[in-house]
């Protein structure tokens, strides 16, 4: 009897009221909550904490609404007051919709009338940069305000939990206390660290970004939208073993270069730059260098001695549970400018909530056991993938491509992270509806989830005929799904895949 069971459209992975993933089915499913169809939506109670406001803050809303100064607009709550005024200084704090921060029963937030550009354009900077109150903070206004009788029951870690979480994580991260700064999410750690390299690397007049494959759509948005000049310092480079090509970027650009975010693998291709030959030539030519070990986790990945900055979330693997957004910045303090980066990262960072501290070291110190049960899991599921003729195309950490890059910056040679793409010889939907998997975004939890990523991620790229050119320029088909391994047992998760794929 398999382990897995039919999840419905909307129900919350793994079941908390601040779990991370939400159940999404089927492909309709999938295609009616990007559409932001009713008949979909009203089903959606949470989802991802970036990308779906919690019901939790919603209800706070409507509490805070009932001020006169604040009835009958958008209102947004967000991690800090410092955090209100920068959402609002995006916004524009004149003009017809003019934006203003407040602070109301102790809860910091922004108020702008209510149009739906607005609307969008402060949810999306709030996302992009990690700004949104946490579910579990919301919750707890709520208690105190009297309009929730109790916070839900859950298993808190009874001491100093941020001390807990710097004691696990100073085992893939050998560095002093003040080299390991903690973040409300893993963008809120990347934004940090961006824009503390952005201000130092400013002064020798270095603005211009290099993406280095395809990254995450947040980090993406980052370069996109936060570079002094977007058309002037915004730099791609799409093929990561291209190392020629990237020097060439580099003779023409160099002076002018700030810095590089690098994923390390990649997310969605799990692809792995030669990081010690990039960091190389970044160093040659003063840039900087962020690196992010989220896809395959710190645990498996060794890049501190590469990067200047590692930036990385920790809703992924450490809050294997699937109930935390949380994040880290690390400082690599042999690196010059070490001081006043950590200086500048710790002035930008978020303040992260007591409870959601609580809650991740609560499980973080099963994280090395729980990373070493997807690894198997891991090994077994691709070499599946990889043999069934059902199978056109299957992307992880060993693909033959990059594997050898891969096991440079690896901390041993069977802990490829929990992360699998693939794509199929046959129509998508078919196997998405068919598959008896969980289904939802995330990854890095004890609970197996598969999606179409593209579609969650890039739903604008997916339906337009540029947008789809884009995206195959970068290698990446509109019908990849991403495969993220649990610790369920392998043969159950086989055994689902090997029935869907016929």
């Amino acid at each position: 009897m398999s382990v897995f069971k039919p999840i419905p459209l909307g129900q919350r992975i793994p079941g908390s009221p601040h779990s991370v993933a939400c159940s999404l089915p089927a492909m309709a499913d999938v295609i009616g909550y990007e559409e932001g169809h009713p008949e979909t939506t009203k089903h959606i109670a949470s989802g991802y904490p970036r990308f779906v406001v919690h019901t939790h803050a919603k209800r706070l809303c409507e509490h805070l609404a009932r001020r006169p100064e604040l009835a009958g607009k958008s209102l947004w709550l967000v991690t800090s007051a410092k955090m209100a005024a920068a959402l609002a200084d995006y916004l524009g704090r004149t003009g017809p919709a003019a934006t203003t921060p407040f602070t109301a029963d102790g809860i910091d937030g922004v108020a702008h009338t209510d149009t739906p550009e607005q609307n969008t354009r402060g949810k999306v900077y709030l996302q992009n940069i990690g700004g949104f109150l946490s579910s579990r903070a919301a919750e707890d206004h709520l208690v105190r305000l009297g309009q929730l009788p109790a916070a839900a029951p859950e298993k808190l870690f009874p001491g100093d939990a941020t001390a807990e979480i710097k004691r696990v994580l100073r085992g893939p991260f050998p560095v002093a206390d003040a080299d390991l700064l903690l973040a409300p999410s893993g963008m809120n750690a990347l934004y940090a660290a961006f824009r503390a390299v952005s201000a130092v690397q400013a002064r020798a007049g270095r603005t211009a970004w290099v993406q280095l494959g395809w990254l995450y759509l947040d980090s993406i948005a980052l370069l996109r939208k936060f570079t002094p000049d977007p058309a002037r310092d915004y730099l791609r480079h799409g093929d990561i073993t291209d190392l020629v090509g990237l020097g060439k970027l580099f003779a023409t650009h160099g002076p002018r270069i700030a810095g590089l975010i690098i994923e390390a693998p990649t997310n969605p291709l799990i692809q792995t730059a030669d990081i010690a030959a990039v960091t190389a030539l970044a160093r040659r030519h003063g840039a900087k260098v962020i690196l992010d070990p989220a896809v395959s986790s710190p645990f498996n990945v060794d890049l501190l001695p590469h990067a200047d900055v590692v930036a990385t979330s920790l809703t992924k693997y450490t809050a294997h549970e699937g109930d935390v957004i949380a994040g880290a910045v690390v400082l690599n303090a042999s690196r010059p400018d070490a001081a006043e980066l950590r200086s500048l990262i710790a002035a930008q960072l978020e303040p992260v909530h007591g409870r959601d501290l609580a809650r991740l070291a609560a499980q973080i110190g099963a994280t090395a056991e729980v990373v070493a049960r997807i690894n198997a899991s891991t090994l077994k599921v691709a070499a599946f993938l990889e043999s069934h003729p059902a199978v056109a195309k299957v992307w992880w950490a060993h693909q033959p491509a990059t594997k050898a890059n891969y096991l440079r910056i690896a901390r041993s040679p069977s802990s490829p992270g929990c992360m699998i793409s693939f794509t199929l010889q046959g129509p998508l939907a078919k196997f998405y509806d068919a598959v008896r998997l969980p289904k939802g975004p995330s990854f890095g939890m004890t609970t197996t989830l598969i999606s179409p990523f593209i579609y969650l991620a890039h739903y604008d790229l997916v339906t337009t005929e540029a947008g789809r050119a884009e995206l195959a320029a970068h290698g990446l088909s509109p019908d990849l799904l991403r495969l993220c391994l649990g610790t369920e047992p392998v043969d159950d998760i086989i055994g689902a895949l090997a029935e869907a794929l016929g």
